[in-house]
Protein backbone atom coordinates (compact mmCIF):
# COMPACT_ATOMS: atom_id res chain seq x y z
CA UNK A 1 0.00 0.00 0.00
CA UNK A 2 3.00 2.31 0.23
CA UNK A 3 5.42 3.51 2.93
CA UNK A 4 2.73 5.61 4.64
CA UNK A 5 1.07 2.36 5.75
CA UNK A 6 4.21 0.41 6.71
CA UNK A 7 3.49 0.98 10.39
CA UNK A 8 0.48 -1.35 10.16
CA UNK A 9 2.66 -4.47 9.80
CA UNK A 10 4.82 -3.38 12.73
CA UNK A 11 1.77 -2.74 14.88
CA UNK A 12 0.33 -6.18 14.08
CA UNK A 13 3.69 -7.80 14.89
CA UNK A 14 3.69 -6.03 18.26
CA UNK A 15 0.20 -7.40 18.98
CA UNK A 16 1.42 -10.92 18.25
CA UNK A 17 4.45 -10.52 20.54
CA UNK A 18 2.24 -9.30 23.38
CA UNK A 19 -0.27 -12.15 22.86
CA UNK A 20 -2.96 -9.53 22.12
CA UNK A 21 -3.67 -10.44 18.49
CA UNK A 22 -7.31 -11.30 17.84
CA UNK A 23 -9.17 -13.08 15.06
CA UNK A 24 -12.76 -14.22 14.62
CA UNK A 25 -13.79 -17.85 14.97
CA UNK A 26 -16.81 -18.91 12.94
CA UNK A 27 -19.39 -21.27 14.38
CA UNK A 28 -21.81 -23.38 12.35
CA UNK A 29 -25.57 -23.26 12.76
CA UNK A 30 -27.39 -21.85 15.77
CA UNK A 31 -25.58 -20.68 18.88
CA UNK A 32 -26.96 -22.35 21.98
CA UNK A 33 -25.70 -24.21 25.02
CA UNK A 34 -23.64 -26.25 22.57
CA UNK A 35 -22.18 -25.13 19.26
CA UNK A 36 -20.49 -26.65 16.25
CA UNK A 37 -17.12 -25.27 15.22
CA UNK A 38 -14.95 -26.82 12.51
CA UNK A 39 -16.63 -30.17 13.02
CA UNK A 40 -16.19 -30.14 16.81
CA UNK A 41 -19.07 -29.96 19.28
CA UNK A 42 -18.29 -27.53 22.08
CA UNK A 43 -20.19 -26.61 25.21
CA UNK A 44 -20.70 -22.87 24.88
CA UNK A 45 -19.43 -20.83 27.82
CA UNK A 46 -18.67 -17.75 25.68
CA UNK A 47 -22.17 -16.42 25.03
CA UNK A 48 -24.15 -13.53 26.51
CA UNK A 49 -27.40 -15.33 25.64
CA UNK A 50 -28.10 -15.83 29.35
CA UNK A 51 -31.67 -17.14 29.00
CA UNK A 52 -31.09 -19.13 25.82
CA UNK A 53 -33.59 -17.07 23.82
CA UNK A 54 -31.45 -16.37 20.74
CA UNK A 55 -32.38 -19.79 19.35
CA UNK A 56 -35.92 -19.88 20.76
CA UNK A 57 -38.40 -20.73 17.95
CA UNK A 58 -40.88 -18.15 19.26
CA UNK A 59 -38.42 -15.33 18.61
CA UNK A 60 -37.71 -16.73 15.16
CA UNK A 61 -41.42 -16.95 14.37
CA UNK A 62 -41.96 -13.35 15.46
CA UNK A 63 -39.04 -12.19 13.32
CA UNK A 64 -40.31 -14.06 10.26
CA UNK A 65 -43.80 -12.66 10.68
CA UNK A 66 -42.38 -9.13 10.93
CA UNK A 67 -40.36 -9.59 7.74
CA UNK A 68 -43.47 -10.74 5.88
CA UNK A 69 -45.37 -7.68 7.11
CA UNK A 70 -42.70 -4.95 7.04
CA UNK A 71 -39.80 -6.31 4.93
CA UNK A 72 -36.20 -6.81 5.94
CA UNK A 73 -35.18 -3.23 6.68
CA UNK A 74 -36.64 -0.05 8.15
CA UNK A 75 -35.14 1.87 5.17
CA UNK A 76 -34.67 5.21 6.94
CA UNK A 77 -34.32 7.03 10.24
CA UNK A 78 -37.30 6.87 12.57
CA UNK A 79 -38.01 10.60 12.10
CA UNK A 80 -38.10 10.33 8.31
CA UNK A 81 -39.52 7.06 7.00
CA UNK A 82 -38.23 4.28 9.25
CA UNK A 83 -40.78 4.29 12.07
CA UNK A 84 -43.14 1.33 12.38
CA UNK A 85 -45.84 0.61 14.93
CA UNK A 86 -43.74 -2.40 15.92
CA UNK A 87 -41.02 -0.05 17.21
CA UNK A 88 -43.49 1.68 19.47
CA UNK A 89 -44.84 -1.64 20.76
CA UNK A 90 -41.33 -2.65 21.78
CA UNK A 91 -40.66 0.70 23.47
CA UNK A 92 -43.85 0.38 25.51
CA UNK A 93 -42.92 -3.19 26.46
CA UNK A 94 -39.44 -2.11 27.61
CA UNK A 95 -40.90 0.77 29.65
CA UNK A 96 -43.32 -1.67 31.30
CA UNK A 97 -40.51 -4.11 32.06
CA UNK A 98 -38.31 -1.35 33.48
CA UNK A 99 -41.12 0.35 35.37
CA UNK A 100 -40.47 3.71 33.66
CA UNK A 101 -42.70 6.24 31.92
CA UNK A 102 -41.27 5.60 28.47
CA UNK A 103 -38.42 4.13 26.46
CA UNK A 104 -36.80 4.51 23.06
CA UNK A 105 -35.08 1.90 20.91
CA UNK A 106 -31.73 2.40 19.17
CA UNK A 107 -30.05 0.27 16.50
CA UNK A 108 -27.44 -0.95 19.01
CA UNK A 109 -26.59 -0.67 22.68
CA UNK A 110 -23.38 1.15 21.74
CA UNK A 111 -25.39 3.81 19.91
CA UNK A 112 -27.79 4.10 22.84
CA UNK A 113 -24.93 5.01 25.19
CA UNK A 114 -23.28 7.38 22.72
CA UNK A 115 -26.57 9.04 21.84
CA UNK A 116 -27.83 9.49 25.39
CA UNK A 117 -24.55 10.79 26.85
CA UNK A 118 -23.88 13.17 23.95
CA UNK A 119 -27.38 14.60 24.32
CA UNK A 120 -27.33 15.00 28.11
CA UNK A 121 -23.96 16.73 28.53
CA UNK A 122 -21.64 19.00 26.55
CA UNK A 123 -18.47 21.06 26.87
CA UNK A 124 -19.50 22.98 30.04
CA UNK A 125 -20.29 19.70 31.85
CA UNK A 126 -18.63 16.89 33.79
CA UNK A 127 -18.81 13.13 33.26
CA UNK A 128 -17.61 10.83 36.04
CA UNK A 129 -17.25 7.17 35.04
CA UNK A 130 -16.22 3.93 36.71
CA UNK A 131 -12.74 2.78 35.67
CA UNK A 132 -14.20 -0.52 34.41
CA UNK A 133 -17.02 1.00 32.35
CA UNK A 134 -17.83 -0.49 28.96
CA UNK A 135 -16.16 1.07 25.91
CA UNK A 136 -19.46 2.62 24.78
CA UNK A 137 -19.82 4.57 28.03
CA UNK A 138 -16.26 5.86 27.69
CA UNK A 139 -16.81 6.77 24.05
CA UNK A 140 -20.01 8.62 24.91
CA UNK A 141 -18.13 10.82 27.32
CA UNK A 142 -15.48 11.65 24.72
CA UNK A 143 -18.04 12.36 21.99
CA UNK A 144 -19.99 14.70 24.28
CA UNK A 145 -17.08 17.11 24.66
CA UNK A 146 -17.57 17.20 28.42
CA UNK A 147 -14.73 16.99 30.93
CA UNK A 148 -14.34 13.26 31.67
CA UNK A 149 -12.83 11.86 34.86
CA UNK A 150 -12.78 8.25 36.05
CA UNK A 151 -13.19 7.05 39.62
CA UNK A 152 -11.58 3.86 40.87
CA UNK A 153 -13.68 0.80 40.18
CA UNK A 154 -16.64 0.65 42.57
CA UNK A 155 -14.95 3.13 44.93
CA UNK A 156 -17.64 5.47 46.23
CA UNK A 157 -15.16 7.31 48.46
CA UNK A 158 -13.11 8.24 45.39
CA UNK A 159 -16.26 9.23 43.51
CA UNK A 160 -17.30 11.49 46.39
CA UNK A 161 -13.86 13.07 46.40
CA UNK A 162 -14.09 13.85 42.68
CA UNK A 163 -17.58 15.27 43.10
CA UNK A 164 -16.43 17.46 45.95
CA UNK A 165 -13.44 18.74 44.00
CA UNK A 166 -14.96 19.21 40.54
CA UNK A 167 -18.77 19.34 40.60
CA UNK A 168 -19.02 23.06 41.40
CA UNK A 169 -16.90 23.94 38.36
CA UNK A 170 -19.40 22.55 35.84
CA UNK A 171 -22.94 23.28 34.68
CA UNK A 172 -24.21 19.69 34.76
CA UNK A 173 -22.74 16.40 35.95
CA UNK A 174 -23.43 12.88 34.72
CA UNK A 175 -22.22 9.76 36.54
CA UNK A 176 -21.98 6.71 34.26
CA UNK A 177 -21.67 3.08 35.30
CA UNK A 178 -22.40 -0.46 34.24
CA UNK A 179 -24.76 -2.21 36.60
CA UNK A 180 -23.07 -5.58 35.97
CA UNK A 181 -19.49 -5.16 34.79
CA UNK A 182 -19.18 -7.23 31.65
CA UNK A 183 -15.58 -8.45 31.97
CA UNK A 184 -15.58 -9.14 35.72
CA UNK A 185 -19.16 -10.01 36.66
CA UNK A 186 -19.28 -7.85 39.79
CA UNK A 187 -22.01 -5.32 40.58
CA UNK A 188 -22.22 -1.56 40.86
CA UNK A 189 -22.92 -0.19 44.39
CA UNK A 190 -25.91 1.58 42.90
CA UNK A 191 -27.73 2.73 46.01
CA UNK A 192 -24.65 4.52 47.38
CA UNK A 193 -23.96 6.01 43.95
CA UNK A 194 -27.49 7.41 43.71
CA UNK A 195 -27.17 8.90 47.19
CA UNK A 196 -24.02 10.75 46.09
CA UNK A 197 -25.72 11.91 42.91
CA UNK A 198 -28.57 13.39 44.93
CA UNK A 199 -26.19 15.14 47.30
CA UNK A 200 -24.15 16.71 44.48
CA UNK A 201 -26.98 17.40 42.01
CA UNK A 202 -25.76 14.89 39.43
CA UNK A 203 -27.55 12.76 36.88
CA UNK A 204 -26.90 9.00 36.75
CA UNK A 205 -26.79 6.79 33.65
CA UNK A 206 -26.73 3.04 34.33
CA UNK A 207 -25.97 0.50 31.60
CA UNK A 208 -28.07 -2.61 32.33
CA UNK A 209 -26.77 -4.59 29.34
CA UNK A 210 -25.78 -7.66 31.38
CA UNK A 211 -28.55 -7.33 33.99
CA UNK A 212 -31.74 -7.04 31.95
CA UNK A 213 -33.58 -10.35 31.98
CA UNK A 214 -31.18 -11.73 34.58
CA UNK A 215 -31.69 -9.72 37.80
CA UNK A 216 -34.87 -8.73 39.60
CA UNK A 217 -38.06 -10.59 40.39
CA UNK A 218 -39.49 -9.58 36.99
CA UNK A 219 -36.18 -9.69 35.14
CA UNK A 220 -36.07 -5.91 34.94
CA UNK A 221 -32.42 -5.67 35.95
CA UNK A 222 -30.15 -4.61 38.79
CA UNK A 223 -32.01 -1.34 39.38
CA UNK A 224 -35.05 -3.42 40.35
CA UNK A 225 -32.97 -6.04 42.18
CA UNK A 226 -31.39 -3.41 44.45
CA UNK A 227 -34.69 -1.65 45.14
CA UNK A 228 -33.75 1.52 43.27
CA UNK A 229 -36.64 1.48 40.80
CA UNK A 230 -38.32 4.62 42.11
CA UNK A 231 -35.19 6.77 42.01
CA UNK A 232 -34.27 9.15 39.16
CA UNK A 233 -31.93 7.33 36.79
CA UNK A 234 -31.31 7.05 33.04
CA UNK A 235 -31.37 3.34 32.20
CA UNK A 236 -29.58 2.12 29.08
CA UNK A 237 -29.36 -1.45 27.83
CA UNK A 238 -29.15 -3.82 24.94
CA UNK A 239 -31.51 -6.21 23.22
CA UNK A 240 -28.66 -8.49 22.15
CA UNK A 241 -27.92 -10.44 25.33
CA UNK A 242 -30.67 -11.95 27.49
CA UNK A 243 -33.28 -10.66 25.01
CA UNK A 244 -31.69 -12.68 22.21
CA UNK A 245 -32.01 -10.06 19.45
CA UNK A 246 -30.13 -6.90 18.42
CA UNK A 247 -30.41 -3.22 19.31
CA UNK A 248 -30.35 -0.97 22.35
CA UNK A 249 -32.69 1.15 24.44
CA UNK A 250 -32.92 4.04 26.86
CA UNK A 251 -35.67 4.00 29.50
CA UNK A 252 -36.67 6.77 31.88
CA UNK A 253 -39.07 9.61 32.46
CA UNK A 254 -41.40 10.85 29.73
CA UNK A 255 -39.53 14.16 29.62
CA UNK A 256 -36.16 12.43 29.25
CA UNK A 257 -37.29 10.27 26.34
CA UNK A 258 -39.00 13.19 24.59
CA UNK A 259 -35.78 15.19 24.93
CA UNK A 260 -33.61 12.36 23.58
CA UNK A 261 -35.86 11.87 20.55
CA UNK A 262 -35.04 15.45 19.64
CA UNK A 263 -31.39 15.59 20.66
CA UNK A 264 -29.75 12.12 20.57
CA UNK A 265 -27.64 11.91 17.36
CA UNK A 266 -27.32 8.12 17.62
CA UNK A 267 -31.09 7.86 17.19
CA UNK A 268 -31.90 10.81 14.93
CA UNK A 269 -29.32 10.07 12.23
CA UNK A 270 -29.50 6.25 12.16
CA UNK A 271 -31.78 3.87 10.30
CA UNK A 272 -34.44 2.38 12.57
CA UNK A 273 -33.98 -1.06 14.06
CA UNK A 274 -34.91 -3.79 11.58
CA UNK A 275 -38.45 -5.23 11.82
CA UNK A 276 -37.11 -8.73 12.52
CA UNK A 277 -34.90 -7.62 15.41
CA UNK A 278 -37.70 -5.47 16.81
CA UNK A 279 -40.23 -8.29 16.76
CA UNK A 280 -37.80 -10.82 18.23
CA UNK A 281 -36.98 -8.48 21.12
CA UNK A 282 -40.67 -7.81 21.72
CA UNK A 283 -41.32 -11.55 21.97
CA UNK A 284 -38.38 -11.89 24.38
CA UNK A 285 -39.68 -9.18 26.74
CA UNK A 286 -42.89 -11.19 27.06
CA UNK A 287 -41.13 -14.52 27.61
CA UNK A 288 -38.81 -13.29 30.37
CA UNK A 289 -41.82 -12.12 32.38
CA UNK A 290 -43.95 -15.19 31.65
CA UNK A 291 -41.18 -17.74 32.34
CA UNK A 292 -39.31 -16.81 35.54
CA UNK A 293 -38.12 -20.41 35.72
CA UNK A 294 -35.48 -19.51 33.11
CA UNK A 295 -33.86 -17.08 35.55
CA UNK A 296 -34.20 -19.62 38.34
CA UNK A 297 -32.31 -22.23 36.30
CA UNK A 298 -29.64 -19.70 35.42
CA UNK A 299 -29.07 -18.72 39.05
CA UNK A 300 -29.00 -22.38 40.09
CA UNK A 301 -26.11 -22.87 37.65
CA UNK A 302 -24.34 -19.72 38.86
CA UNK A 303 -24.47 -20.73 42.51
CA UNK A 304 -23.41 -24.31 41.78
CA UNK A 305 -20.42 -23.28 39.65
CA UNK A 306 -19.15 -20.69 42.14
CA UNK A 307 -19.44 -23.08 45.09
CA UNK A 308 -17.73 -25.93 43.28
CA UNK A 309 -14.99 -23.70 41.87
CA UNK A 310 -14.19 -22.39 45.31
CA UNK A 311 -13.95 -25.95 46.63
CA UNK A 312 -11.55 -26.79 43.79
CA UNK A 313 -9.32 -23.85 44.65
CA UNK A 314 -9.38 -24.62 48.37
CA UNK A 315 -8.22 -28.18 47.68
CA UNK A 316 -5.66 -27.31 44.97
CA UNK A 317 -2.05 -28.24 45.60
CA UNK A 318 0.78 -25.73 45.44
CA UNK A 319 1.89 -27.21 42.11
CA UNK A 320 -1.39 -26.40 40.37
CA UNK A 321 -1.55 -23.91 37.50
CA UNK A 322 -2.01 -20.51 39.17
CA UNK A 323 -5.62 -19.47 38.71
CA UNK A 324 -7.63 -16.98 40.73
CA UNK A 325 -11.40 -16.50 40.69
CA UNK A 326 -12.29 -12.85 40.39
CA UNK A 327 -15.16 -11.57 42.58
CA UNK A 328 -18.51 -12.03 40.83
CA UNK A 329 -22.20 -11.90 41.68
CA UNK A 330 -23.57 -12.66 38.20
CA UNK A 331 -23.53 -15.32 35.45
CA UNK A 332 -20.14 -13.89 34.37
CA UNK A 333 -17.38 -15.80 36.15
CA UNK A 334 -13.71 -15.06 35.48
CA UNK A 335 -10.55 -17.01 36.29
CA UNK A 336 -7.26 -15.15 36.13
CA UNK A 337 -4.06 -16.96 35.08
CA UNK A 338 -0.71 -15.23 35.59
CA UNK A 339 -0.14 -13.96 32.02
CA UNK A 340 -1.73 -13.37 28.62
CA UNK A 341 0.18 -16.34 27.21
CA UNK A 342 -1.09 -18.62 29.98
CA UNK A 343 -4.62 -17.39 29.35
CA UNK A 344 -4.45 -18.27 25.66
CA UNK A 345 -2.93 -21.66 26.42
CA UNK A 346 -5.62 -22.43 28.99
CA UNK A 347 -8.38 -21.43 26.56
CA UNK A 348 -6.90 -23.72 23.89
CA UNK A 349 -6.69 -26.63 26.34
CA UNK A 350 -10.29 -26.13 27.41
CA UNK A 351 -11.35 -26.20 23.77
CA UNK A 352 -9.49 -29.47 23.30
CA UNK A 353 -11.62 -30.76 26.19
CA UNK A 354 -14.82 -29.70 24.42
CA UNK A 355 -15.44 -26.28 26.00
CA UNK A 356 -15.59 -22.89 24.32
CA UNK A 357 -14.33 -20.31 26.81
CA UNK A 358 -13.30 -16.76 25.96
CA UNK A 359 -9.73 -15.62 26.59
CA UNK A 360 -10.05 -11.89 27.30
CA UNK A 361 -6.89 -9.80 27.23
CA UNK A 362 -5.80 -6.17 27.44
CA UNK A 363 -6.70 -3.57 26.31
CA UNK A 364 -10.26 -4.89 26.79
CA UNK A 365 -9.43 -5.62 30.43
CA UNK A 366 -6.57 -4.54 32.74
CA UNK A 367 -5.44 -8.16 33.24
CA UNK A 368 -5.96 -11.28 31.13
CA UNK A 369 -8.60 -13.74 32.22
CA UNK A 370 -10.76 -16.71 31.17
CA UNK A 371 -14.34 -15.46 30.99
CA UNK A 372 -17.11 -18.02 31.53
CA UNK A 373 -20.73 -17.06 30.94
CA UNK A 374 -23.53 -19.34 32.08
CA UNK A 375 -26.87 -19.90 30.38
CA UNK A 376 -30.24 -21.11 31.61
CA UNK A 377 -30.15 -23.76 28.87
CA UNK A 378 -26.93 -25.38 30.08
CA UNK A 379 -27.60 -28.91 31.29
CA UNK A 380 -26.21 -30.48 34.49
CA UNK A 381 -23.72 -32.53 32.47
CA UNK A 382 -22.45 -29.32 30.83
CA UNK A 383 -21.73 -27.87 34.26
CA UNK A 384 -20.04 -31.11 35.36
CA UNK A 385 -17.90 -31.09 32.22
CA UNK A 386 -16.83 -27.50 32.90
CA UNK A 387 -15.82 -28.14 36.50
CA UNK A 388 -13.99 -31.36 35.64
CA UNK A 389 -12.05 -29.60 32.86
CA UNK A 390 -11.01 -26.77 35.17
CA UNK A 391 -9.85 -29.29 37.77
CA UNK A 392 -7.76 -31.05 35.12
CA UNK A 393 -6.43 -27.72 33.85
CA UNK A 394 -5.31 -26.65 37.32
CA UNK A 395 -3.15 -29.75 37.66
CA UNK A 396 -1.63 -29.82 34.18
CA UNK A 397 2.05 -29.04 33.87
CA UNK A 398 2.15 -25.58 32.26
Amino acid sequence: MGDSYAWLDKSLAALHRAHRYRSVQAIDGMAGATIQRQGQTLVNFASNDYLGLASDPRLAAAAIAAIRTYGTGSTGSRLLSGHRDLHRQLECAIAALKGTDDAMVFSSGYLANLGAIAALVGSPDLVLGDDYNHSSLRAGGRVSGATVLNYRHGDMTHLQSLLGSHRHQHRRCLITTDSVFSMDGDLCPLSELLDLAQTYDAMVLVDEAHATGVFGQRGSGLVEHLGCGGRPVVTVGTLSKALGSLGGYVAGSRTLIDFLRNRAPGWIYTTGLSPADTAAALAATQIIQQEPQRRQRLWHHVNAVIQRLDRHFAQASTTAIPLRRLPSASPIICLQPNSAAATLKASDRLQQMGLWVAAVRPPTVPTSRLRFTLMATHQPDHIDQLLEAISVLMHLDH
